[in-house]
């Protein structure tokens, strides 16, 4: 179930709650028992892989290996 972080206007506390998203937009009051509450914009982390295990590829680095000119010369 999303969690959803609100702050209470009134103390200025932070809280979160767990709720259905259908519900995402309810008023939630404060734990103290405040009702001017505003819901916060939070970040969302998706770790994972996007093939189910596979990791996802990688872009090949560029250039070749060495200092100058790309590892041709050196020797």
């Amino acid at each position: 179930m999303p969690r959803y972080d609100y702050r209470c206007r009134a103390c200025g506390s932070t809280f979160e709650v767990a709720r259905p998203m259908s519900e995402a937009s309810a008023p939630a009051p404060c734990p103290d028992g405040h009702d001017d509450t505003v819901k916060l914009l939070s970040t969302v982390a998706v770790t994972g892989t996007a093939r189910g295990g596979a990791p996802a590829p990688q872009p090949p680095s560029p250039g070749g290996g060495g200092g100058c000119c790309g590892g041709g010369c050196c020797g």
